[in-house]
């Protein structure tokens, strides 16, 4: 099983990203082939700071790490180190209509903020990248987190598109989607993901927060009228810390309602808050340690770097010569001999 996915270095990475998507990167090198790189090339899509994006990405590769990645057992690498995934995108452009991009979510939500001129041609072209990234990999799995369900659709038409028009190329690859946690709410307005950008500062629980400030946090958390604990359409706020729970203890949420039932919100909200204090504090403290070596980490991306580009040049070869760009393959082949 050949497993891709990516991560930005934009931010700092809160309980959301962690359940979402880290966890399952860490799960992948059990499964399969797994290759995972932080997309730096994406994060110049919006305004940004130069120094702040190298930071972001070290932020993050420690983060990776520190959580249980081991470039032993994955192919671990910096996006923008290997250039296949920009030609792959400008290749794939072909295939991708004007239509559809214009219809995705993320684009209409962050160009909303930006206007006019001001809107990054790259915002635009972001999803074309992302399925260059997983398709250059021939990605048969890719996990991420609920809000890129549409993203993925999107890589899977156009490799279908492509692969309709070119000839059988490109793997069409599946989403994994967590079953619990999928979308890990505000804990201030719960019926809004957890969000860098776009949250509140109370309500977003980050991996590297002391465990008072996630304490604080779980406090204050918003809940529901009535007094049951209980998973439901119309109890947002519990529903959301049920499902927080339910990942960080392992547990189903079935059981979780019984050992609160009778409980008061209080008492629950500290259960929770003590939960993830306890879940994320071992990570907390490993982070530290390895961010504080920017060396070891830029060893760890050339390696994965090198492994990364021996996957994808051929892939990305294919894709050449399926579409008529370059010599053809034979022929070229014939000159190399020729040569000798």
């Amino acid at each position: 099983m050949r497993i891709f996915s990516g991560i930005q270095p934009t931010g700092r990475k809160h309980l959301g990203n962690y359940i979402g998507a880290i966890v399952q990167y860490v799960a992948g090198q059990e499964r399969g082939d797994a290759i995972y790189c932080v997309v730096d090339l994406h994060a110049t899509t919006v305004p940004y700071e130069p120094e702040r994006l190298r930071a972001g990405v070290y932020d993050t590769a420690a983060m990776l790490l520190a959580a249980g990645l081991d470039p032993r057992r994955c192919v671990f690498f910096r996006q923008s180190d290997v250039h296949e995934h920009s030609e792959l995108e400008w290749l794939l452009m072909s295939v991708t209509g004007y239509g559809e991009l214009s219809r995705m979510t993320q684009f209409k939500d962050k160009s909303a903020a930006q206007a006019g001129d001001q809107i990054i041609a790259g915002l635009f072209n972001y999803p074309v990248l992302m399925a260059a990234d997983i398709l250059l990999y021939r990605t048969e799995q890719v996990p991420v987190g609920e809000d890129q369900r549409q993203h993925i659709e999107l890589a899977r038409s156009i490799a279908q598109r492509f692969n309709s028009r070119f000839g059988e190329t490109l793997v069409v690859p599946e989403g994994v989607f967590p079953t619990v946690g999928a979308r890990i709410m505000d804990l201030q307005i719960p019926t809004k993901k957890m969000s860098t950008t776009g949250g509140t500062p109370q309500g977003t629980v980050y991996v590297n927060d002391e465990p008072d400030a996630i304490m604080k946090k779980f406090r204050s958390a918003v809940t529901d009228s009535g007094r049951e604990i209980v998973h439901s359409d119309d109890k947002p706020g519990v529903s959301n810390l049920l499902e927080i729970l339910a990942v960080v203890r392992q547990q189903p949420v079935q059981e979780l309602e019984q050992e609160f039932a009778g409980a008061g919100y209080g008492d629950f909200k500290r259960a929770v808050g003590e939960a993830v204090v306890d879940y994320l504090t071992p990570l907390r403290e490993r982070y530290a340690e390895l961010r504080a070596d920017t060396d070891t980490i830029e060893q760890i991306f050339s390696d994965g770097a090198e492994r990364a580009r021996a996957m994808a040049a051929p892939v990305l070869a294919e894709v050449r010569d399926a579409m008529g760009i370059g010599p053809a393959r034979h022929k070229a082949a014939a000159a190399v001999r020729a040569g000798d």
